[in-house]
Parts: structure tokens; C-alpha cells; sequence
């Protein structure tokens, strides 16, 4: 016999069980407002693993009276909602469709009939920017909500009503294990009871008197997610620190051990989110391709998981350590921001402003595609911000400037 996951056993019955969403589903939330109504329309989830997405989308069914069909777009196809649709024939059936970044454009439009002509609500969820992932046609149709990362006290919270439901015992489990796990869960709370599951199988097979400790939790997931070390420590941000700087000071091998720390602790998405900002705050215009390069090697990273994603992760770290080195562009946005913040450079030059733009010059209408010309506000007319980098990019980029001006000079 097939045992039942925990995560699914304990998955909430209401939507006042569901944490972490209550903008969407608490008393005055958007969506229990629809529902409330009995108005409503097909919707796009997105947010980040472990958030509730699916579980939202079974309750809605539930309050709402409607059959749901679960699908996932890796799995199932235009076939299967067909199928669902002439199973339901003369009523309207919830496809709850996961993972809809799957659906290439084709199979996106083929949903926009059933949608339509309401053979469907259509609740589909992605982990994915739905304005990429998603066709134009089918967004336009659909509300999208934003599902929010799960703060640590309610997943703790959440935690702690499974073990009550599950007969723990409170000298059964130190009091730190559950903060530590809720911590360490970065948002995703299926993660948090899958590894408390493990823990709950423990302390069942252990004699008694027993109690699971933090040590118990280090032997049992010594590199699960984020246990490693205390997101919420000093020494979480001292590890991204101490990345940026490496690569900052061109040391690979230095970059490769904060990363490795940061990764055996469970912490992807904090590793690419630092490695996408070096890319342009430390390599900069130096190396322009820099963060296209590291935005591939972090999405790559985000569908491989672990332990792959170390791979391309590794590959982005490596690279942008031996990259050459600029921040000039940062450098220049922190002065324009100061003299904002000033109140300087209000108005706008009318040359700019629509819709006539009199007295604007076009630049492609002349040699070079440039014309001296006024951009700033007049009280920051001179103004200089940007510097150009002493390395070889910006140099060669710096002659070609100077080279059109001087023609026109």
C-alpha cells in the first residue's frame, strides 16, 4: 500500500489554513472577494515553489462546487482538457494546469475556446514571470496573482499544528528544531513538512524517552536545504559578502568556497539573485555580456536543482572572477540618484517633452547618428555622471565617442 506524503496529508482544508497568501485568500483577499461575489474568472498563479498555489487552486474548487482536474503541463496535454471537458459536459470544470511555462504558444491559444466559452475555469500556476511564459491572448483573459514567499514565523506556526495533529510530544522535540527547519525552508513550506515528515518517522522509531535536537537534524539532512547554516545569522550574508568580494577582487578560488557554502546550505536562489547583481555592479561595462551570460547560468541553475545546479552556478562564479572589471555604470546611477533626491533637474527640456518635441533633432538624420544636442534639465545642464572604465571595452567605446563628437566638433 501507497502511503499518503505527509505534505498532502496536512495539506489545508480551508482557506484560513492557507499561510502566507492572505492578500489573495484572508477575509478581505482579492480572490475570497471573487468567490464571495460568485464571480469568478480564470486566473494565473505565480510565485515560488512550496507557496500554496496548488492548494489554493482545490480549495477555490471547493467553495466554489466545481469538479477540479489537476494537470500538469510536463504531463498532460490539449488532449487531456478536451477529455475533462467532455467528462463535464453541460457544467463548468476547474483544470487546475501547473507548470504552464511547459505549454509551448500553440497549446496556450488551444485553451483560449474552452476558456471562452466557460467549458472551463482555467487556474493555471507557474514559478515563472507569466508575462514571458505566458501568450498574450491567454493572460488577457485571466486574472494574475502573485503568490508571496512564505514568511519563516508562519510556516514555523504551520509546523508546529502538524506535529500537535500528529501526537508529537513537546519534550519529544527540542523547541529550536521547528524554527530552525521553518528558517532554513527559504519560503517553501512543502519542503518544511517534507523534512519534518522525516523527522516525525524518527522520533516514532526511536525507544523512548527520546528527543530530537538540532544535532539529530544536522545528521539527518547535513546538507538538506539551507541547514547548513542559520539564514537569519550574520554568517548567511557574511557567505554573500564574501562571494561578491572574491569576485570582486578577481579570486575564483576564493568565489568557488562562499558559493560551495551557500549551495550546501540549500541556498540557490540567494546565490543567483548576488551572482546576477556582480555581474553588473562589480564586471559591468568592462565585459557588457556579463549578465546575460550569468542570468543563462542562473536559470539553468533554478531548473536543474541540486546538486546539478552547482554546474552552471560554478561555470558563473569562475567567469565573472576572471572577468575584467568596471563600476562605472554604478558608480554614475548613485549621482544621478544623489542629485534627484536633491530636487535637481525637474523640468524636463521642452525639445523632449510631447507631443510636438519642437526643436528636437533627430540624430539618424545626421553623420554618425549624432548631433550635439541638449538632454539634461537646464539647472544639470554640464552635468557629467559616467566616466569611462580604464579597461580595454570601455576605452575602445570611449574613442568611438569621442571620434563621432570630434566630426561634428
Amino acid at each position: 500500500m501507497i502511503r499518503q506524503p505527509l505534505a498532502d496529508a496536512v495539506r489545508p482544508k480551508t482557506f484560513d489554513e492557507l499561510v502566507g497568501q492572505e492578500h489573495l485568500f484572508g477575509p478581505d483577499g482579492i480572490v475570497r472577494r471573487m468567490l464571495n461575489s460568485g464571480k469568478l474568472s480564470s486566473m494565473i498563479f505565480y510565485g515560488p515553489p512550496g507557496c500554496g498555489k496548488t492548494t489554493a487552486a482545490c480549495l477555490i474548487a471547493d467553495a466554489a462546487g466545481m469538479p477540479i482536474r489537476k494537470m500538469n503541463a510536463i504531463e498532460n496535454g490539449v488532449t487531456d482538457i478536451k477529455q475533462a471537458v467532455a467528462d463535464h459536459k453541460g457544467e463548468t470544470v476547474l483544470v487546475y494546469l501547473d507548470e504552464i511555462q511547459y505549454f509551448n504558444k500553440k497549446q496556450q491559444q488551444s485553451l483560449l475556446p474552452f476558456v471562452e466559452d466557460g467549458s472551463i475555469l482555467l487556474i493555471a500556476s507557474t514559478t515563472d514571470n507569466p508575462w514571458f511564459c505566458c501568450q498574450d491572448a491567454l493572460r488577457s483573459r485571466c486574472y494574475t496573482f502573485a503568490f508571496k514567499s512564505v514568511d519563516k514565523a508562519s510556516i514555523a506556526a504551520r509546523l508546529h499544528d502538524i506535529t500537535a495533529a500528529q501526537n508529537i510530544r513537546d519534550e519529544q522535540l527540542d523547541p529550536e528544531v521547528l524554527p530552525r527547519i521553518a528558517r532554513a525552508a527559504a519560503g517553501d513550506v512543502r519542503s518544511a513538512v517534507n523534512l519534518l515528515e522525516l523527522i516525525i518517522d524518527k522520533i516514532r522509531e526511536m525507544p523512548e524517552p527520546f528527543c530530537f535536537t538540532t544535532n539529530d537534524l544536522n545528521a539527518l539532512a547535513p546538507t538538506g536545504r539551507g541547514l547548513g547554516f542559520d539564514a537569519d545569522a550574520d554568517v548567511h550574508y557574511d557567505l554573500l559578502g564574501g562571494l561578491q568580494k572574491s569576485i570582486r577582487g578577481s579570486d575564483p578560488d576564493g568565489a568557488l568556497y562562499y558559493l560551495a557554502r551557500l549551495l550546501l546550505g540549500g541556498d540557490i536562489l540567494s546565490a543567483c539573485r548576488r551572482l546576477l547583481v556582480i555581474a553588473s555592479e562589480d564586471v559591468g561595462m568592462a565585459m557588457p555580456q556579463a549578465p546575460l551570460i550569468t542570468y543563462a547560468c542562473t536559470e539553468a541553475a533554478k531548473q536543474l536543482g541540486m546538486p546539478e545546479a552547482a554546474i552552471p552556478l560554478g561555470h558563473a562564479a569562475v567567469f565573472l572572477a576572471t572577468a575584467p572589471k568596471s563600476n562605472s555604470t554604478h558608480i554614475a546611477y548613485g549621482k544621478v540618484e544623489a542629485d534627484i533626491k536633491a530636487g535637481l533637474g525637474v523640468n524636463i527640456p521642452t525639445h523632449l517633452r510631447s507631443p510636438l518635441f519642437k526643436g528636437y533633432l533627430y540624430p539618424h538624420d545626421f553623420p554618425n547618428a549624432w548631433v550635439a544636442q541638449q538632454y539634461l534639465p537646464d539647472d544639470l545642464k554640464n552635468k557629467q555622471y559616467y566616466a569611462f572604465g580604464a579597461n580595454s571595452t570601455e576605452q575602445r567605446l570611449k574613442a568611438y565617442w569621442q571620434q563621432i563628437k570630434g566630426e561634428r566638433s
